[in-house]
């Protein structure tokens, strides 16, 4: 078994990280210093550790495992995705006292199982990594202060969720029984026609659909908006975002299989298209914000599929930027709407109404957010759109490409909304909690947003980074600076 330990030290600094907060939670609370005091500098210093790891590559425990640009691209953002849901949680007013190193340590096993989701190269242990991944928000999503909607929205999860795994343990079955192997590697030369191997086409498929879960693709999404309402404002920011990120990298890594004109590539272009449209068409009838973003996870998780079905490193480059403009566009959306709603609630449109007045940066952030979702310059859901359509166009699916424009002119309507209830409407909702408008939540809101808007003007070192782990997974090899094993 070759392996290489400094190319786990990512990994490894998060499992440190959760056994400490597993101390935490089962030691005496009347001694321990409160868990927010120091976990967000851990949280903090986990991303710069994952960033050190850039570089590294190497293929470990019996080539089932394996660092390279891709991995390291998606722990790196996974980190930072880490570091932002710890801060937005350090103020949760609907989490018992008790619980709090209990909820931090579930967040940190689940972050865990995705870093090792973003190296596993092989079937089997991509499954064990999901299932790692997926447990823990299991229990997470029903911790909302004895609210029995969040404990239906657990349920939900729970029975959606086994319905997944099931899907995807049955194509797994037919996939080892046609290709004889689970390795994403040696896939790679099998054929993928259904003509010639129908077996292998309907085990992918349902293997897929354990990812499609994940992503909240049509018709896999029914448990994400009222799994949205019904959790805490800042639970649900991390099953937005962090989970969908595990489910990108997969499918980053298992379209390399797939070439424009197989039946399975045009399933997953029909999928993405009736995602898209599904979602926004049922966004612009919600009034409650977290609804309304349970489908906008819908409709985005459409968008990414343009970039899968190209069959080109860029495509496969720009959907993994894609996933970095998801994250970081809905961290901050879900950061403003944690910081109004400063007591726990949750938001109709009409809260937002005078938000302006009440708490200037909150709002000028979330019109950020809202344009960038929409995907207007000069934001950076602009770029990661503008990178789909081009990687997908002239590859076979250009009906794909235009049918994602003509969503994205749906999306203007419910997206803009939010602006026009923060700037527009003045007729405030009568005896509410005021919002958040500290330093703290000025500070994050404000640095989210110049995330978003930097990187939209200066996309390219990201980009080109995004690029190079799409060329990876083709073969194509660039002189990157590391260890290797």
């Amino acid at each position: 078994m070759n392996f290489n330990l400094t190319a786990l030290v990512p990994e490894l600094f998060f499992l440190t990280l959760v056994l400490v907060l597993m101390i935490q939670s089962l030691g005496d609370r009347n001694w321990q210093p409160p868990v927010e005091k120091w976990l967000p500098f851990g949280a903090g210093l986990a991303f710069f550790v994952s960033i050190t790891g850039f570089g590294l590559h190497g293929t470990m425990f019996w080539d089932v495992y394996k660092v390279d640009l891709m991995s390291q691209f998606f722990k790196i953002v996974m980190a930072f995705g880490f570091y932002v849901v710890v801060l937005n949680a350090s103020r949760q007013p609907t989490l018992a006292e008790g619980k709090r190193a209990d909820y931090y340590m579930l967040l940190g096993f689940s972050t865990l199982g995705l870093m090792l989701l973003a190296s596993a190269v092989e079937l089997i242990t991509i499954y064990l990594a999901l299932e790692l991944a997926s447990y823990s928000m299991y229990a997470i999503i029903p911790l909302r202060a004895k609210d029995k909607g969040a404990a239906e929205a657990g349920i939900k999860y729970i029975l959606f969720g086994a319905v997944a795994t099931a899907l995807a343990l049955y194509g797994l079955s037919y996939i080892m029984a046609a290709q004889h192997t689970t390795h994403i590697a040696e896939l790679m030369d099998k054929s993928w026609a259904f003509a010639e191997n129908p077996m292998a086409v309907v085990g992918l498929s349902l293997f897929l659909a354990g990812m499609f879960f994940k992503l909240a693709l049509f018709p896999f999404h029914f448990w994400c908006p009222d799994v949205y309402q019904g959790a805490s404002n800042e639970t649900a920011a991390f099953v937005a975002t962090m989970p969908k990120l595990g489910a990108i990298v997969v499918l980053c890594r298992l379209a390399v299989l797939l070439k424009p004109g197989l039946e399975i590539t045009t399933i997953l272009a029909v999928l993405g298209a009736c995602s898209m449209t599904f979602g926004n068409l049922s966004a612009l009838a919600q009034t409650d914000l977290k609804r309304l973003l349970g489908f906008s996870s819908v409709a985005h998780a459409g968008y990414i599929m343009v970039g899968l079905v190209s069959g080109t490193p860029e495509g496969i480059g720009a959907a993994a930027f894609y996933g970095l403009a998801y994250l970081l566009m809905n961290l901050l959306v879900f950061w403003i709407v944690s910081r109004v709603a400063s007591d726990g609630r949750n938001l109709k449109l009409a809260d937002l109404n005078g938000l302006y007045k009440k708490a200037p940066v909150l709002a000028f952030s979330l019109a950020a957010g809202a344009f960038a979702l929409v995907g207007l310059p000069p934001t950076m859901g602009f770029m990661g759109k503008f990178f789909l359509i081009t990687s997908a166009w002239d590859h076979g699916y250009n009906w794909l490409v235009i049918t994602l424009v003509l969503n994205s002119a749906i999306a203007i309507y419910y997206y803009l909304s939010l602006f026009r209830h923060a700037f527009t409407e003045e007729k405030v909702p009568g005896k509410v909690a005021a919002p958040d408008n500290g330093w703290f939540a000025s500070a994050g809101a404000g640095m989210l947003a110049a995330a978003v808007l930097l990187i939209g003007i200066l996309p390219a070192p990201l980009f080109n980074f995004a690029i190079r782990a799409g060329e990876s997974l083709y073969g194509i090899v660039h002189a990157v600076g590391g260890a290797g094993h």
